[in-house]
């Protein structure tokens, strides 16, 4: 097991509804808040949404009104609630802390990531 793992990606129709799931390590899951990001295919990486170690939440405006960013501070896992999705919303999301949590070295640092959960949203 990685040190994110996302799941419950997949295939739902235009207007549905879909959960995704975040467990993080403990080191990552303590920073100050984390996030959801996403990637369409041959997009950049975007945040989504964040929350904070307190529940305080913050939207992108594509999203905003119809996802919902959830945590439960016992599990280190993240939620996020995706209703009316549009075709547009479909991607490869990701959780990660926000910022994107580093690890640093004599060299530089490297940026650590999930595999990521597929979302399809089509008819």
């Amino acid at each position: 097991q990685g040190e994110l793992v996302e799941s419950g990606g997949g295939l739902v129709q235009p207007g549905g509804s879909l959960r995704l799931s975040c467990a993080a390590s403990t080191r990552i899951f303590n920073e100050n808040a984390m996030g959801w990001y996403r990637q369409a295919p041959g997009g950049e990486r975007e945040l989504v949404a964040t929350i904070t170690r307190s529940g305080s939440a913050n939207y992108g405006h594509a999203v905003m009104g119809r996802f919902t960013i959830a945590r439960d501070n016992a599990k280190n896992t993240i939620y996020l609630q995706m209703n009316s999705v549009k075709p547009e919303d479909s991607a490869v999301y990701y959780c990660n802390a926000d910022p994107p949590y580093r690890d640093y070295d004599s060299r530089g640092y490297l940026e650590i990531w999930g595999q990521g959960t597929r979302v399809t949203v089509s008819s």
